[in-house]
């Protein structure tokens, strides 16, 4: 089976480097994020954690980052979550994640981290199950491809930038069951390494929310948040992008938690409800897929992809001290 899958990943490669030519002049912005994005989804649904959906869509991003020119590649970890029958009888599920790492060098040992989750929701119950919330056909666009998507444009826009700086582009699995994939990121690292992160970047759950925002991690210093988060705002006001910025919730953990916990600044940016009711939404087969998007929120997912972009990429420019 995963041999097969291989090489629909392999013509879907293809397709893509078809669909996305290295061009002098470059595409609109949100263009590539909305294509990857697409692709992602509708090739890749239910990548759970540990599951080949999951570790194939991990090789399809390896491939696209190299394309680009970066040094990528995947490293696996190994983790476990709890699984409760309709019975009560709760049991634990081993599984083995994947991480995709691409590198972008710049002259000094300091680094940007751009991350986004690959995996979709794992039901942790039969009733979830049972109610189409995650599973093996879940398309996850809002959670997470478009996030992927945009962090893929920016790698592309990015990758023969001179930086002072380097940008390291991270995605991996596991935010849902106690982010396990960026605990092993952030354990192979050497306290120096932790040291010379200036800043994590993190996309999760852009097109079904409101608006954007942009949220300062509890323990990112005041003066890392108006440098990052308050001046995400301001480019986000000037192209008249409706958006708010905060503090990440301490009750609401996701991949930027073990970065917060450790002392080092990050920045979510999301378009997530912060209602408990749309949590039944983020993860619902029947809505979270582009047809679905598309047809109750039409535009959404292009104009999203383009709006984060045209943010996102000149601020990384400004904070890596890229030279164009």
């Amino acid at each position: 089976m995963l041999s097969a899958l291989r090489r629909s990943v392999l013509c879907l490669m293809l397709s893509v480097g078809c669909a996305l030519p290295a061009a002098a002049t470059p595409a609109p912005y949100g263009e590539t994020a909305n294509i990857q994005a697409r692709q992602i989804a509708t090739h890749f649904p239910g990548r759970m954690i540990g599951t080949p959906a999951e570790m194939l869509s991990a090789d399809f991003l390896r491939q696209q980052f190299s394309r680009w020119g970066y040094h990528s590649d995947i490293r696996q970890f190994h983790s476990r979550y709890i699984y409760t029958s309709a019975a009560g009888q709760k049991s634990w599920q081993n599984v083995t994640g994947s991480t995709v790492i691409a590198a972008h060098q710049g002259k000094a040992p300091q680094q940007i981290i751009i991350m986004a989750h690959l995996d979709t929701y794992t039901p942790k119950n039969d009733s979830e199950r049972d109610g189409n919330l995650g599973g093996l056909t879940l398309q996850g666009m809002d959670d997470n491809a478009l996030g992927l998507g945009v962090m893929l444009e920016l790698a592309e826009r990015l990758q023969n930038l001179p930086t002072r700086y380097g940008i390291r582009f991270i995605a991996t699995s596991g935010r849902d069951e106690g982010q396990p994939g960026i605990r092993d990121v952030l354990k192979r690292m050497s306290p120096d390494q932790q040291q010379n992160i200036l800043l994590v970047i993190n996309l999760d759950n852009l097109v079904a929310g409101d608006r954007l925002w942009f949220n300062s991690g509890q323990n990112t210093p005041g003066s890392v948040r108006k440098l990052t988060r308050d001046r995400a705002l301001t480019l986000a006001h000037r192209r008249g992008i409706p958006a708010s910025a905060g503090l990440q919730s301490s009750d609401t953990p996701n991949d930027v938690t073990p970065f917060d916990q450790a002392g080092i600044p990050v920045l979510n940016i999301s378009a997530r409800h912060t209602a408990t009711a749309d949590a039944l939404k983020w993860h619902s087969v029947k809505r979270d897929n582009p047809q679905y998007l598309d047809k109750h929120l039409p535009g959404r997912i292009e104009k999203r992809g383009r709006q984060v972009v045209s943010v996102l990429y000149p601020l990384v420019k400004e904070l890596a001290k890229g030279k164009a």
